[in-house]
């Protein structure tokens, strides 16, 4: 990025995908992100804010939750507020998982998966998951930041078969 500009303030994670077939166990998909500190930005995660949870400072919300994926569009948003995390936090990784409590399931089974990365009206990132087909979560986004207050954003699609919480302890390490 340039000096002129200042980098990322602000930016939202949407995620869809079709409901399962009428008498199958509904496919539950989350967005999950992950901080990590200056001092140690590829180690463990700080925090992790998912569909129960918020950061602690209230920068990183998840807006809208759906365990089943009805509805128009995208059913579940999480906004990172990235310019009011404290200096203390040099890096932001966001992935997408699935449950896999009724039964295996990975991206290629479902219909109509995808995820938009947006920086206000900015695409940043819109993927169908079809790179990581075979996989049961996938990291899609990676923010950075680069001075005391200047975020970066890198697409960071990369899958992994595991459960949502060695997930979350896996998504972070170096790519």
């Amino acid at each position: 990025m340039s000096s002129d500009n200042p980098g990322l303030a602000k930016a939202e994670v949407r995620l869809k995908w079709d409901p399962s077939p009428l008498n199958e166990p509904p496919h539950h998909l989350d967005i999950i992100a992950t901080t990590y500190s200056a001092d140690d930005p590829h180690g463990r995660p700080v925090y992790v804010v998912h569909f129960d949870s918020r950061s602690p400072d209230g920068t990183i919300n998840m807006n809208r939750h759906s365990q089943t994926g009805q509805g128009l569009g995208y059913v579940e948003e999480m906004t990172l507020e990235l310019d009011r995390l404290a200096s203390s936090f040099a890096r932001v990784v966001v992935g997408v998982v699935i449950h896999q409590n009724t039964g295996p399931k990975t991206f290629g089974d479902l219909t109509n998966a995808g995820v938009l990365v947006l920086h206000g009206y900015k695409e940043l990132l819109k993927d169908d998951f079809a790179q990581v087909a075979g996989s049961t979560a996938t990291t899609v986004a990676e923010f950075t930041r680069d001075t005391a207050t200047t975020w970066t954003y890198r697409e960071l699609v990369r899958g992994f078969d595991c459960d949502p919480v060695a997930f979350t302890a896996e998504m972070g390490a170096v790519s």
